[in-house]
């Protein structure tokens, strides 16, 4: 009851300020009442650090259905669920190639695992760095880029103040929302971004709903 309560009053806290710092934003929030920012974080599987960041890797230049098709393969291979780093060390990577991970992928996600499991990476340490610093420590890793990092803090780590410029389906929502004439640039989406501080996760995910569930759900009885 608490925890919800405390969610509660942090979501209008966070709604208001949104709604004041930027018009468009102002128009996506009213027009989405009872929009949950979290809602679309319940059908995926659940996911720690490691998990997350296996989520984004499988999802690098692939559509929402497919990536969540390979995720399903994945978690079939482990007694349904997504792998451990131990877990995924274990497994002949060709079962892993056999899910629909390309090779690439498979070695970034290995390479992840080995630092994870012989101790250069601790998952508990990381997932208390601030947001840069774990940047920095994760995109060292070949394979692993910002936009994956982003992911797994929005995925795995709830943080609030995420937006994902590189994110073609953010970009294109940018564009459609803002009434631009073309598709904007990583620094543009940063640039708008900028006022939104320290929400950039909760607009993220109202931008992503304007353009995945385009007509409100505010007509609809509660």
């Amino acid at each position: 009851m608490t925890e919800n309560s405390d969610r509660a009053a942090w979501l209008q806290q966070a709604r208001t300020y949104l709604r004041d710092a930027d018009p468009v934003l102002a128009r996506l929030i009213d027009e989405r009442p009872d929009f949950d920012p979290q809602a679309w974080m319940t059908q995926l599987p659940a996911m720690d650090l490691y998990g997350a960041l296996l989520f984004q890797v499988t999802g690098q230049q692939l559509s929402v259905a497919a990536t969540r098709t390979i995720l399903g393969r994945i978690e079939a291979l482990f007694g349904g669920h997504l792998p451990a780093p131990a877990e995924m060390l274990a497994i002949d990577p060709a079962r892993i190639r056999e899910a629909g991970l390309s090779w690439r992928k498979i070695g970034t996600l290995r390479d992840l695992a080995e630092r994870l499991s012989d101790g250069r990476l601790d998952e508990d340490t990381l997932s208390r760095l601030p947001d840069d610093e774990l940047m920095a420590e994760l995109t060292t890793i070949p394979g692993i880029g910002p936009w994956t990092v982003q992911g797994a803090l929005l995925v795995a780590l709830k943080r609030e103040d995420v937006v994902l410029p590189g994110d073609l389906a953010l970009r294109k929502a940018v564009q459609v929302a803002y009434g631009l004439d073309h598709r904007p640039t990583q620094d543009e989406v940063l640039a708008i971004a900028e006022k939104w501080r320290p929400y950039r996760s909760l607009a993220t995910s109202y931008l992503f709903s304007a353009a995945f569930e385009p007509t409100p759900p505010s007509s609809l009885p509660a």
